[in-house]
């Protein structure tokens, strides 16, 4: 489908504001391994009566072909009864290739995208739809599913999900006599980190930077307060930056955190001079090395917080043959599988989205209740039926985020601004 030159150059700008989404949502992999690279022409393939090559694209350049990752596509593939011809990009690379693909007829015909490109890729009309393409979504937890999902109509299917919580360090909470059940709520978080401070170890460090993962990281608090991403400039919303600013201000939190990404923060935590770390699934190896523990995020008046879903999302891009999404399908089923997709998702350090995989991880690794209880609260960044309206209302957010870190603006001014300059951008 042809998109028109203004459409397209909003979704281009739309996609380079949510290309560092990848980087709030996933995992923080070490390897250096090169994936396959360059263009692959998608639109080729024969149905798998008959065999014939079929295009998969990934955002896992960090696994190559003698990675278990590829090597379950290829198995995939055989089991589907053709071949795939698999290409990883950077997240970013990704999502431009693309949308060029789509406007060119040329789209694979398997796309895995990080979650908030879904709904970029679903307007400008280059997915199918499951009713569409016969992907099964009943078994997969709403709350996870909801970043697929936009005007009623779902576009694929996700890999697994991970979220944020707080790690702790059970040395420095047992030298200051606090005791982590105790922390439901943001007064007593806060309790918490006074009496770190009074024993003189550092209370809590987090990102608060002016990017996608500076909103990633305060969604959690902003949710939590009980405020929407149609109203940054809510009572509620001030509360939760206001909660960040003071605890800069009182010295919880360090002056670092206006440039910390979720990396820079967690080498701060790992010092062990921190009480907690605001961090993500993909980190819980590291913290088992350092003997560190989770607790969820809590909400401003007790109980958990909502924190928000990253991850991948398999779709199906329009095909000229329509009769190849049988075959795609199967391969996506096959690659989603609960035996699968355990294994799969243990690897990337992501949560199933089902519930028979999240019982089978947890018989794995029974460690990981904490991450599938955070991730059964977890909210979609483009849910609500925000899609690509949420990238313009997260630059604003993470704009007053930084605004008021820094000093520059109140918390509440700077989130009337943000929210002055969302309306007039989504208006145009």
């Amino acid at each position: 489908m042809q998109i028109p030159r203004r459409a397209r150059a909003a979704l281009l700008a739309a996609t380079a504001v949510t290309a560092v989404a990848a980087l709030a949502a996933c995992s923080s992999s070490s390897s250096t391994g090169a994936g396959a690279t360059g263009s692959a022409a998608g639109g080729t393939s024969a149905s798998a009566a008959s065999g014939g090559t079929y295009t998969f694209w990934d955002p896992y350049p960090q696994y190559n072909a003698s990675s278990a990752w590829w090597k379950l596509v290829a198995s995939c593939g055989t089991q589907a009864g053709v071949t795939i011809k698999h290409t990883a990009y950077d997240t970013t690379a990704l999502t431009t290739q693309a949308l060029l693909a789509g406007q060119q007829g040329t789209s694979p015909n398997i796309l895995l995208v990080d979650n908030p490109v879904v709904s970029t890729l679903a307007t400008a009309g280059i997915l199918t739809t499951t009713a569409q393409n016969g992907l099964s979504t009943g078994a997969i937890a709403p709350n996870i599913l909801g970043a697929g999902v936009l005007n009623g109509s779902t576009y694929g299917v996700p890999i697994g999900a991970n979220t944020l919580a707080l790690y702790y360090n059970p040395k420095v909470l047992k030298a200051a006599g606090v005791n982590p059940g105790s922390i439901t709520s943001w007064a007593s978080l806060t309790s918490a980190l006074a009496k770190v401070k009074a024993i003189g170890k550092k209370g809590i460090t987090f990102s608060g930077i002016n990017t996608e993962e500076g909103s990633f990281q305060f969604l959690p608090w902003f949710w939590g307060a009980g405020a929407n991403l149609t109203n940054l400039g809510s009572p509620q919303a001030t509360a939760a930056l206001t909660l960040w600013t003071t605890w800069i201000k009182d010295g919880y939190a360090p002056n670092s955190v206006i440039q910390n990404t979720q990396t820079t923060s967690w080498q701060e935590f790992q010092t062990g001079d921190f009480a907690f770390g605001e961090n993500g699934t993909w980190q819980k190896a590291g913290a088992a090395a350092m003997g560190a523990k989770v607790i969820q995020i809590p909400a401003e008046n007790g109980g958990a917080a909502p924190v928000p879903t990253g991850g991948e999302f398999f779709t199906i891009p329009v095909q000229k043959d329509t009769g190849s999404y049988a075959t795609s399908a199967k391969i996506i089923q096959c690659l989603s599988s609960t035996s699968n997709i355990v294994t799969t998702d243990g690897t990337l350090n992501y949560i199933a989205p089902t519930k028979a995989g999240q019982q089978a991880q947890l018989s794995a690794d029974p460690s990981l209740s904490s991450w599938v209880s955070a991730v059964g609260v977890a909210k979609a960044r483009t849910g609500d039926n925000l899609g690509t309206k949420y990238p313009v209302i997260s630059q604003q957010m993470w704009t007053a985020v930084q605004k008021a870190e820094s000093g520059a603006a109140t918390p509440a001014n700077a989130l009337q601004v943000a929210q002055s300059a969302a309306t007039a951008k989504l208006s145009q």
